[in-house]
């Protein structure tokens, strides 16, 4: 599907609301299918990805009853109340649901196999294989376990301390899951934070659960406890409406009830270094996570670099940083954010190839880009590459560029923000 952006010469103002965090809902399914009872869960995400995380334990023979958009009862069996499935457990093009799950079936003394689409199964696994294997999981697949399908036969772990090479939530995820299921303490250290709703939401369900740090630790064989849980809007959706707001002569927005746990709110951070106005606004706690409603007004940016402990908090942000980028003045440096090359495409490459087409001065280094603002953006035909995230940031160039954007593989957005072209227009 293609998607045409024009690019508009007025302003955006108003009041929005986005769907439901997706690490939140991934997160929220899985608990809530290993604790015992039901989960009651308000604000899902229906995007293709959280739908794979649900499929996927339906046929681990949990019960999962959608009452409407975004609210879900999920029936749990407790810790070890998962099922052998019949057939294999399709994660689709979700990263999250296949690592997450692995951990989880690490647990268990049955075998499955998982696989995913084209694109997943070309992304990195060994960095929860190896953790995985270390713990006591039997786990086999292509070249070696690097890559999917993979077949798993769990059960009979033991824990482990495990110094991450990367600042992966979806691996420190893996492995701490994985420790519920031992007799012990599963413990994993991080080069950088990664964002926390793993350790936030056991807790809730009643895991003993200790994060200093870079450290977090988790005590196994836990009896956990059906939760009602809100999941707040993402911010990694948020993301998009605050540049557009941000770099739009005379806009101001107000986005509603957003998450802002901390481990996440890099892009709020960043752009306020960078001079945008935004302010967060009725801070609170719901659920054990922060949400505020954050406005965002037009704001005149100045380049700076973006490096280190800032990466892991909003990586799934820069293809629209980049945006913001080509807006302001001066040069923007992205370093130390390798761990774009593994996403769903290759990011550099994605986010250089397509933002040159619209005449953004920009350049790929080995671990990030070199942006250089001031340039005027024009319309042309660019690709996504089946890239949710790379279409959306492409979609706010789109409306800040002259003449005319024509978005194709559009469809992606399906994974995490259904209904986003309709809301940008609308605005």
């Amino acid at each position: 599907m293609n998607e045409v952006i024009k690019g508009i010469s007025g302003k955006i103002q108003g009041t929005l609301s986005v769907p439901g965090d997706k690490s939140i809902s991934h997160r929220a399914v899985l608990l809530g299918s290993i604790a015992e009872g039901r989960t009651e869960i308000e604000g899902f995400l229906m995007g293709e990805d959280c739908l794979s995380t649900v499929a996927c334990v339906r046929k681990l023979g949990i019960e999962v009853e959608t009452l409407a958009p975004g609210q879900l009862h999920v029936f749990g069996k407790g810790l070890f109340g998962w099922q052998e499935p019949r057939e294999i457990l399709d994660a689709g093009n979700s990263g999250t649901t296949m690592r997450l799950m692995l951990g989880l079936l690490a647990g268990h003394p049955f075998h499955a196999v998982m696989k995913g689409d084209a694109s997943l199964s070309s992304r990195p696994m060994a960095r929860v294989v190896d953790p995985l294997r270390a713990m006591g999981a039997r786990i086999d697949g292509r070249n070696e376990g690097k890559n999917a399908p993979l077949s798993i036969r769990g059960g009979n772990l033991h824990p482990i301390t495990y110094s991450s090479p990367v600042s992966s939530a979806q691996v420190k995820s893996a492995v701490l899951l994985a420790g519920l299921f031992t007799e012990g303490e599963t413990t994993v250290i991080e080069p950088a934070k990664s964002r926390d709703h793993t350790e936030t939401m056991l807790a809730s369900f009643g895991a003993q659960v200790k994060t200093t740090g870079c450290i977090s630790t988790v005590k196994g064989l836990p009896r956990l406890k059906g939760e009602k849980i809100m999941v707040p809007g993402d911010i990694s959706s948020a993301a998009f409406f605050l540049v557009a707001a941000a770099i739009t002569p005379g806009s101001e927005l107000m986005l509603k009830n957003i998450g802002v746990n901390p481990s996440r709110t890099g892009i709020i951070d960043v752009l306020k270094r960078m001079g945008a106005q935004i302010t967060c606004q009725n801070e609170r706690i719901e659920a054990g996570e922060p949400v505020a409603d954050i406005q965002v007004k037009h704001s005149h940016l100045q380049g700076i670099t973006v490096e280190g402990d800032d990466i892991p908090r909003l990586i799934d942000e820069i293809p629209v940083l980049a945006v913001a980028a080509a807006h302001a003045t001066g040069t923007t440096v992205i370093k130390d954010a390798g761990e774009l090359r593994v996403k769903e495409t290759d990011r550099i490459i994605s986010v250089v190839s397509q933002m040159a087409a619209l005449g953004m001065d920009i350049e790929p280094r080995e671990d990030g880009m070199v942006i250089r603002g001031g340039r005027t953006l024009k319309g042309t035909a660019v690709n996504s590459f089946h890239d949710h995230r790379i279409a959306m940031a492409l979609a706010v160039a789109g409306i800040s560029a002259a003449g005319v954007t024509t978005i194709e593989n559009a469809e992606s957005v399906k994974i995490s923000f259904p209904g986003f072209f309709e809301m940008l227009k609308s605005f």
